[in-house]
């Protein structure tokens, strides 16, 4: 924990940004009705975004990007001295009133936990997925000391000493990001999954735990596990009907089964090419000739 000596705002909310001027003020005025203190970490905007922010009164820094769990813990480790509490949100999760009202009755204190749980609804082509969406439960309001973003390079989670509430409210994942660059985006954490899954991981308290009783999020990284379990190509189509049928995908019309197809299909089928990709290719110096 903190200092209490040391601490100068009681609630810091933490913003990670890069070229999202589209949605970054929807964010902000949101984020605002919680805190007044906006902490920003952008990685080299090119399309106004610092401006934008230092208008709305953000405290905006600089700072190459490597991957989200080290710009998280930095910018966790900047603002853990001077902040009781702290938010982070992604430049695209815009609040919506319920889950500000609930933040600040939280705030107000005393609070039950010193972690919550905050629910994620996912956009794509601009609609919102009621029933096709991923990951909804995210770990984003704790107090400082309490929480840190697990050693992972794709799929990351905040994760925290202590046990957590649940927060009704949603954060809207509005995913400003056209389908060209959301495909481009997506192609990019292709290979950070596949490597992840290759390498030997993290493990103990650097990550999220996977737990077929634990949490919403620690049941989804079970779920996880044993879908790399099953057959190669299986799995992805698998995963497909799972969405799209099961958990009513379908009802969100063309842009869920886009989403679907997309997200479910050919992502992870992505990520299982790249995966078998790797481990054919012959070991240095070998002969590829018959």
């Amino acid at each position: 924990m903190s200092d209490s000596s040391t601490v100068t705002h009681h609630c810091t909310i933490v913003i990670l940004t890069f070229n999202s001027s589209g949605i970054i003020r929807e964010t902000v005025t949101a984020a605002l009705q919680v805190s007044p203190h906006v902490y920003v970490v952008d990685s080299g905007s090119t399309d106004g975004t610092p401006a934008l922010l230092e208008e709305l009164g953000c405290t905006v820094v600089q700072r190459p990007f490597s991957n989200y769990s080290d710009q998280r813990n930095w910018a966790i480790a900047q603002v853990t001295p001077h902040c009781a509490w702290q938010l982070h949100l992604d430049a695209d999760e815009v609040l919506d009133a319920e889950s500000i009202r609930e933040m600040r009755a939280i705030l107000a204190g005393p609070a039950k936990f010193d972690a919550w749980l905050l629910r994620r609804r996912d956009y794509f082509m601009g609609h919102m997925l009621r029933h096709s969406g991923v990951n909804p439960w995210h770990l984003r309001l704790f107090k400082s000391g309490v929480g840190r973003c697990e050693s992972r390079l794709y799929d990351q989670h905040f994760i925290a000493d202590a046990p957590s509430g649940r927060i009704n409210g949603f954060m809207h994942d509005k995913n400003a990001a056209s389908l060209t660059s959301w495909i481009t985006s997506h192609n990019r954490w292709s290979d950070a999954e596949a490597k992840e899954k290759l390498g030997p991981g993290a493990q103990g308290g650097d990550v999220l735990q996977a737990r077929l009783l634990g949490d919403a999020r620690e049941r989804t990284r079970f779920i996880k596990q044993v879908y790399y379990k099953l057959p190669i190509g299986l799995r992805a189509f698998s995963y497909f009907i799972y969405r799209y049928v099961f958990r009513l995908g379908f009802l969100d019309g063309k842009p869920g089964f886009y989403f679907a197809f997309f997200q479910a299909l050919w992502f992870r089928m992505l990520v299982d090419a790249k995966m078998y990709e790797h481990r054919s290719r012959p070991a240095d110096g070998a002969s590829t000739a018959p």
